[in-house]
């Protein structure tokens, strides 16, 4: 299988999922810019023109992040990284992983990139997403409460999406460090062998 990336960017998560699964898997960065990889053409690809996509072992590919983890972790049921299917945990982790997507994630992206160009629309854009941002990791972090995981006891796909997006404050002036549960389950993430391995392989540890 083959994962095309932007380091640091939402395909980070399935990275992570690959890595924690131990899967034998490729990497390949794409420069979103300018739609290309060293395969050539990222939108032969990907249409969407976007990250992450991952080619299959039956050579189709398969976009949308948590879509993608989703699928990931199925291949390896016994891992533990999706609920059984079936079950109550199953939906709940679905459930994470839809807010994750949409209230999360979608909440950042303007941070990065705006069609706003004055200063003072610029600022007002960003004081707005960044208070959006705290009511949703607020809410996240009294569901979370004193667990290790979104789901309790056990990392899921769930996590290593949280994880990747909630990294991206440092770059926007969000500190999500001020809630200390966030702070500690950040941490806890960061030093799980997995997630050190797919930040080294793009760039993003030493």
């Amino acid at each position: 299988m083959r994962l095309f990336y932007k380091a640091g960017a939402c395909s980070l998560a399935p990275h992570i999922v690959m890595a924690e699964l131990n899967m034998v898997y490729e990497i390949e960065a794409v420069d979103l810019v300018n739609k290309t990889c060293a395969s050539g053409d990222y939108k032969l690809i990907n249409a969407k023109g976007s990250v992450p996509a991952l080619r299959m072992e039956n050579g189709e590919v398969l976009t949308e992040g948590a879509v993608i983890m989703q699928y990931l972790a199925d291949q390896n049921p016994e891992a533990g990284l999706m609920p059984k299917l079936g079950t109550t945990d199953r939906y709940r982790c679905m459930e994470w992983l839809n807010f994750i997507a949409s209230e999360v994630h979608k909440n950042f992206s303007p941070l990065f990139r705006s069609s706003v160009k004055n200063a003072e629309g610029l600022k007002e854009l960003k004081d707005g997403q960044i208070e959006t941002l705290k009511n949703k990791i607020g809410f996240i972090s009294e569901k979370l409460g004193s667990n290790d995981f979104l789901m309790g006891k056990t990392f899921t796909v769930a996590d290593a999406y949280l994880f990747t997006c909630l990294g991206w404050g440092k770059f926007v002036g969000l500190d999500v460090t001020q809630w200390s549960n966030i702070a500690n389950y950040m941490g806890r993430i960061a030093e799980r062998p997995a997630v050190m391995r797919a930040m080294k392989e793009e760039g993003l540890l030493k």
